[in-house]
This record gives C-alpha cells, structure tokens and sequence, in this order.
C-alpha cells in the first residue's frame, strides 16, 4: 500500500503544477495580446472621418448650414452655451431700473418749472442730463435686440433741437462680452410738464459731432517695424493687438514652452487650422507651458479669389488676439525664436530642448519633462502630421480644447455690427448655400432647383412678412440672382456694405497697418464669417436644409 502511495504521488504533483502551468502561460499570452492592441491601436481620425463629436462640438443648432460648406465659423463666443462673464472692471447694462435712480439723483425731470409755455422752449441744452434720460429710455423701447453699457455726455447737433449721442453695446445675441459703438442725432420735442421727449432719431451713425475724434498712431517707443506689426493705432480704441514680448533674457529662461513646428495643417481650411490650433494650445495649457505660436497663416484656396493658397496671412485678420493673449499664455513665434538664439549665442549652457518626433509621445508622457522647451515636430507624412492627433486617444481624456481663447476678429465683428445697425437691428435672414453643391446632383439632388429665386420666394412666403428687411446669406456669386426677392422684401446682401472694407474704410487701414502699409484682400473666409455672424442677429431665420430644401446637409441618405 505504501508503495502505491509513493508511486501516485508524483504523477499527482506533475499533473497539477502542469495545470498552473498552462493557466500561467494563458494570463501571460493574453497580457501579451492586450497590451500589443493597446500599443499599436489607433483611434479614427475624427476630421477625416468627420466624426459626429466633431461636427457637433464644431456646429451650433443656430447656424448648422454653414458648417457643411466648408465654412467652419463657430469660434469660441458662439459655442458658448451662456454669455461669457465680462471683465471684473466693466459697467453693467443700461435697464430701466438704472434709469430710475438716474431720475432720482436729478430729481426734477421738468426742464423749465417758470411760467413760460413748453412750446416757448426751442433749443435742447444737450448737456442737461434729463436729456440723456430721454435718450436712454427711448433706445431701450425701440431697439429691444440691444444691451446698452455706456453712454458719452449728449452733445449739440446741427440745430437747436437736436442732440447727438454715442454709447457702447453688445448685440443680445452674441456671448462674448466686446463691446461696440454706435452715434446718431436725436430730435427732441417737450412732453408733459415741459419734460424732454424723443421726437425723431435718424439711423446708424448719424450722430457725426458725438463721434471719437481719431488718435493717429504715435511715433516712436518700439520703432517703425514693431510698431507696424503691432497694430491697434488709430482705428478701434478697444483693440490691442500688439506683440507681447518675453522682456529681458532672464525672463525667457525662467519660462517654460510648448513649440509646434509647421505641420501638415498648413493650407488646409479654416475648419482644420482652428481643430489643431486648439490642441496644441490645450496641450501647453495641460502641461503648464507658454505656447508658442506662428501669427502667419496659410489662407486654403478654397477661400482665395486666386483659386490658390496663399501664405502670408495675419492670424490677427480673422481671429481676436487680444483675448487670446489675455486668456492664455502664448508667445510669437519669432519674438520667441529670436530670444532663443540670443541666449545660446551669449551663454555656454544651451536652453535644454526635448524634440518630439511624433504625435504618439503623449501629453501625459512629457508632464514631468523639466527641458525649458519641448518642441514637436512633424515631418512624418500626412495625415501623421496634422497637429490635432496630438488631442486623440487617451489624450483626449485629460487635454481641453480651449475653445473660449479663440473668438473671431473684433474687425470683422465691427463690420457685422454695422450691417446689423443699418438694418436697425430688425432685420430676417435666409442663408442659401448653392456654389458646388447645387452642380453635385447625385449628393444633393433638388439643392438646385429648391433654391432657384422662384422656389426661394414661394418658401419665404410662409415665413417672413413682406416688406422686412431681408438679410441673404449666400455664396451664391451672381450680385443680381435674388433680385426677384426684391418684389415683396427689403433684400440686402453683403456687396451693398463692400465700402465697409473699401479703401476708406477703418478696417482696411487697420489691416493695412498689420500688413507693413500694404492693403488687405476681404477674402472668401472673411466674406463667410461676417455672411454668417449676420445671419445669427436675424430676428427669423431660414436656411437652406431645415427650410429651403429636404436634402441633407452632409449628401444623400446622411439624414
């Protein structure tokens, strides 16, 4: 018995450490398997795919036409869901109930308490503050679309009965907190008790005495060619667009910075450029760096007149560089590259640089890199150098797009104020997307017929009054293909205010500035932005693929 014992229990003790033996090597084959994936897996390009998280965070329900034209124009302002807090310094809006406690500190409203008639009374003192009461009151009845922040003392017009005014505002309908300036001539008459009242107010603008006067650019200070570069003189008061600079070299050394090198995203759209842009930035902003930025872009030919790319554009034409430089922390390029290598010329010890060769080096990995630069190159072939695959993946999970740094060029919001002024702010708007589109018959096989003028006036019919200012958002490129529409509705299109960006006007000479004295192309992206930010003030709004037509946005069948 013993011995059958004894001969058993080997075969028993082999049989079960083969056992743990084959499980051992199953867990370890499978960690194997799993972690191969984990390397090597790479997540769908979310812009070539166009993905629907994309799409959505890059559209917003007011405007989702535009979107699919290749004209990507919601930035930060628009896709906040609730107005964006202004600066801790800023006067609150004009209400009625300010406007009570005016009254109150004045405490007589009636202009003459002697026995002389009302009608007696023929000159306006425009300096009287009951006449700016008078003013504000009536503003605040008539133009309901408009927060009112500030108003300038009232100033005579050009007859007795006449006031000029200037104030700030913001239209209710944009989340950024900028603010933007009208002036008009008010005439007056004299109500009950010989109080003032508002007879008349004649339209945009007109208040030509309450007017800045124009600063021009100072000489001097930071000297002809930076001060060229800086901008900001003689034209907007409110915009500051010059050049930050990193001071003494002690300063550059103390700091430390995110660099992209030129990518693949070069010359592509807008739509991609802002996508990357945001996630490079993200990534300084993750990793607690100053990003490092290039102000020139490479304008897509799908928004040139030339039919070409075009090198050379300011990112300060289309984008608000003052918000950026106040919301996160950015360098220029060549200011940055310069103090570079003044340091490495003067010192022994060179700036320690961490190259990064490729987009799979995530942020997470350089979170604890000391080097004073990491700079990311991408020389790998396209699509492996597009700056926003840097954002996929496990990065997407840790890295924000700062989508709130990134508003659109006060300029060119200053031209779509005034658009929307000359209208009085009561206006309707239908976009209309024809361009390559309508001639693609197999993707958008009725996008042609349903936005001929004939079509487009029988929809409008049931949607907008007649005789409304109609404000036509369009690529459409022939000026007179809506004049049918002219039968029944004020129509207005963006080449009736070209003299808003002609040779006279502010925004060209401020651009010219940027551009070293050499004027500025509107361009098709500028066209687009103003098109569509116009189009978001309408009080009704008809577009194209919810209300024109019942083809779908992204082609047939993507419904």
């Amino acid at each position: 018995m013993k011995e059958s014992d004894l001969t058993t229990e080997p075969i028993a003790q082999n049989i079960i450490k083969l056992i743990s033996n084959v499980c051992f090597s199953v867990f370890v084959f499978t960690v194997l398997i799993f972690t191969v994936i984990a390397v090597t897996y790479q997540p769908p390009d979310p812009w070539l795919e166009s993905a629907p998280a994309l799409t959505k965070l890059l559209t917003g329900t007011e405007n989702a036409t535009f979107k699919i034209d290749s004209s990507t124009l919601n930035t930060g302002e628009d896709i906040a869901s609730s107005p964006i807090s202004p600066p801790a310094n800023s006067t609150g809006p004009v209400t009625e109930a300010t406007i009570e406690l005016s009254e109150e500190k004045i405490g007589n409203m009636t202009v003459n308490s002697s026995s002389v008639d009302c009608d007696d009374l023929k000159v306006v003192n425009c300096s009287d503050p009951r006449v700016l009461v008078a003013v504000q009151r009536f503003n605040l009845r008539v133009f309901k679309s408009i927060v009112f922040l500030e108003y300038e003392t009232p100033v005579n017009g050009s007859k007795p009965d006449e006031c000029d005014v200037s104030w700030r505002f913001r239209n209710k309908k944009e989340k950024s907190w900028r603010r933007y300036r009208d002036f008009r001539r008010f005439k007056f008459a004299f109500g009950e008790n010989c109080t003032y009242k508002v007879f008349h107010t004649s339209g945009w603008h007109s208040g030509v005495n309450a007017r800045r006067i124009r600063i021009k650019p100072r000489g001097g200070g930071s000297g002809g060619p930076k001060a060229a570069r800086g901008g900001g003189g003689g034209g907007d008061p409110e915009i500051n667009d010059t050049i930050p600079t990193l001071g003494s070299q002690t300063n550059f050394r103390r700091g430390k910075y995110l660099y992209y090198s030129r990518g693949g995203d070069y010359c592509k759209g807008m739509n991609q450029y802002m996508w990357s842009f945001l996630c490079g930035l993200g990534e300084a902003m993750y990793l607690n760096r100053t990003f490092v930025m290039d102000l020139s872009l490479c304008l897509s030919k799908s928004y040139s007149s030339k039919g070409e790319d075009e090198e050379g554009k300011d990112f300060r034409y289309y984008f608000d560089f003052e918000h950026l430089k106040e919301s996160a922390s950015i360098v220029e390029e060549g200011e940055f590259v310069r103090d570079w290598k003044k340091w490495n010329r003067s010192h022994k010890r060179k700036v320690p640089v961490r190259k990064v060769k490729t987009h799979k080096v995530s942020p997470l990995q350089l979170s604890k890199d000391k080097s004073t630069i990491i700079w990311r190159q991408f020389d790998a072939p396209e699509p492996e150098n597009y700056w926003y695959r840097v954002c996929e993946g496990q990065a997407s999970k840790y890295v924000e797009r700062p989508w709130h740094t990134l508003w659109k060029s006060k300029r060119l919001m200053n031209i779509v104020s005034e658009i929307s002024g000359k209208m009085d702010w009561d206006f309707d708007a239908v976009h209309v997307v024809r361009g390559e589109k309508a001639k693609e018959k197999k993707l958008w096989p009725h996008l042609d017929e349903d936005t001929w003028p004939d079509a487009i006036l029988n929809k409008l019919r049931g949607l907008v009054q007649p005789w409304r200012n109609l404000y036509v958002a369009t690529n459409e490129p022939f000026y007179n293909y809506f004049d049918k529409l002219r039968s029944q509705y004020k129509v207005h299109l963006l080449d009736d205010y070209s003299y808003l960006w002609g040779n006279n006007s502010e925004w060209y000479n401020e651009t010219s500035l940027l551009n070293s004295g050499k004027p500025v192309e509107f361009d098709g992206y500028m066209r687009v932005a103003v098109d569509t930010e116009v189009f978001i003030r309408g009080k009704t709004r008809v577009e194209t693929f919810n209300n024109l037509t019942m083809d779908c946005k992204d082609g047939i069948n993507t419904c």
